[in-house]
């Protein structure tokens, strides 16, 4: 950078950094097997300075991977340091606490080599469908019931992959081809992102990332600091009770704002729980700091470096930091849920910013069924169909119906999902009045209808929750309506646990909605007429 100004130097390199981690992310998507990872973009990519930290994330992908991608790179050089690692090695694994929460997700991590030297890292994460276990859902008993367990291994040395993993893999997954081509892409993903980062380097005359690492990281941690030094400095607290599996759960959180810090403390929290809806406390962090960070420096990229200033406690063995071997699967339920505590927090310090709550966890249709080695519409099939329910109403704006928030993953397509199973949507609709009412109100749920092409039996996995809880509203605003599972004879499901739809019946998913903000009575006359017109007034 010695022919530019440095200051317009570090500018280029740090868009050209964002530029490869996009990439990567892109690349991922388009040779991913999982619909998953291609439609809803249920991933995380990232590079890495030689200390595992954070410089860089992509802007596809969902915060509960990203920020506990962040962590798992210094996990894995813990157990493999980057002294030992030669061009043409990957590390990877599925441990719930020392990846992204839950043994579905996969990590890998890769050296990015300049010559001999290593100069950084690159990770990415992406979600299997199919681990083996009891399939994804809250129905184990603990983490070996739920799926193959990988600790950080090597998955290839020099460029060659470790045939004894992938051949352990193959043998207990239900979709060998599925599984082993999801982890070729993340590898492949990540030499993609090696690859632009030497020829970054070198294009910028750079030598290494060395420098570049220090001033992104400085330069993000002085900005969140500021950040937060600008809101009142204090303590507050809230809960929220969530539906649970046999019992209702609360989750408990005290934020503390002082000396450009934010410290966050989930004492008070539901104990664990004998199913698969404890969350491990990397998933925990994960989440709880994106709910601060989607208030607070919006502006200031997500790092290592911007991540420093905020630190986050739960007393181990509770619902929020469920020690191994606790069953986690279904980890989301609960975890997404995080970020509507930490904003009852931040309600009392900057009421002006923050939202109602929302559906916020994810629904995910987790459907399976047919005989393995049949045809047609007889075949063996299993899908995570993501799909969602409505957020809180914003300062300024109504809520946003569908949508996923705080995962950020898109619905997923109705078609791609016919296509890869013998499935067929009878109906995707908007729910009207779902939205809490106020002044914004929020955003609306959606219907969904699914059932057997030929009619025949299958299985869901339910993972749900705002089905006994609504969304609640703030500052005058209404609770969003609950959710709901029944077959189209009127039987209602339960909300959590794996279930069987009778031959000729189908599903029906009623997604929550979001409350509302502000008092309803101040709502302009125009608005409620648009919802009227649009149909999504009750």
């Amino acid at each position: 950078m010695t022919a530019l100004n440095p200051v317009i130097g570090r500018q280029i390199a740090w868009s050209r950094l964002i530029a490869v981690v996009e990439e990567q992310a892109q690349t991922l998507m388009r040779i991913a097997f999982s619909p998953t990872v291609r439609e809803a973009g249920d991933l995380s990519a990232g590079v890495f300075d030689r200390e595992g930290r954070m410089l860089a994330q992509a802007v596809t992908g969902t915060p509960g991977h990203v920020n506990a991608m962040a962590a798992a790179v210094g996990h894995v050089l813990s157990r493999y340091p980057l002294a030992g690692m030669e061009p043409g090695d990957a590390f990877c694994t599925n441990d719930p606490w020392l990846g992204t929460g839950h043994l579905n997700d996969f990590t890998v991590v890769t050296p990015i080599f300049r010559g001999a030297r290593a100069v950084g890292l690159a990770a990415s994460t992406s979600h299997m469908a199919d681990v083996g276990g009891l399939g994804f859902g809250a129905d184990g008993a603990d983490v070996h019931e739920e799926g193959v367990y990988i600790p950080i291994l090597p998955l290839t040395r020099g460029g060659a992959f470790d045939e004894v993993l992938l051949r352990i893999l193959r043998a207990n997954v239900r979709f060998p081809t599925e599984v082993e081509g999801d982890l070729r892409a993340l590898a492949a993903c990540n030499q993609v992102c090696a690859e632009r980062v030497v020829g970054l380097i070198e294009e910028l005359a750079l030598g290494d990332l060395d420098a570049l690492a220090a001033f992104i990281l400085d330069s993000s941690e002085r900005g969140m600091r500021a950040a937060l030094a600008e809101l009142p400095q204090g303590g507050w607290s809230a809960q929220m009770t969530i539906d649970g599996l046999d019992a209702p759960l609360i989750l408990k959180a005290r934020l503390t704002l002082g000396a450009g810090a934010a410290h966050i403390d989930f004492s008070g929290s539901s104990p664990q729980v004998g199913r698969g809806i404890n969350v491990p406390m990397i998933y925990t962090e994960a989440m709880a700091c994106f709910g601060l960070r989607s208030v607070i420096g919006g502006r200031i990229p997500n790092n290592a470096g911007s991540l420093r200033p905020v630190t986050v406690t739960a007393p181990q063995g509770c619902i929020l930091n469920a020690p191994y071997p606790a069953p986690v699967s279904a980890r989301h339920v609960t975890g997404q849920m995080i970020p509507d505590v930490i904003l009852g927090c931040l309600a009392q310090a900057a009421p002006e910013r923050v939202p109602a709550e929302g559906a916020s966890a994810l629904w995910i249709l987790a459907l399976s069924g047919g005989r393995a080695g049949a045809s047609g519409d007889a075949r063996a099939f299993s899908v995570n169909c993501f799909h969602n329910g409505g957020t809180g109403a914003r300062p300024g704006k109504d809520g946003l119906s569908a949508t996923a928030f705080p995962s950020g993953v898109r619905s997923g397509s109705v078609e791609a999902t016919e296509a890869q199973a013998p499935l067929v949507f009878w109906r995707k609709a908007f729910r009207p009045g779902s939205g809490g009412a106020g002044r914004f109100r929020g955003g609306l749920g959606q219907t969904l209808e699914v059932g057997h092409v030929s009619g025949e039996a299958f299985t869901v996995s339910c993972l749900f929750d705002r089905v006994d809880h609504a969304a609640r509203g703030r500052f005058g605003g209404a609770c969003g309506a609950t959710g709901a599972v029944s077959l189209s004879s009127g039987f209602r499901l339960r909300a959590k646990g794996r279930q069987t739809i009778p031959p000729g019946e189908t599903v029906i998913f009623e997604t929550p909605g979001g409350g509302g903000l502000g008092d309803p009575a101040d709502r302009p006359d125009a608005l409620i007429e648009a919802d009227r017109r649009a149909g999504l007034a009750a």
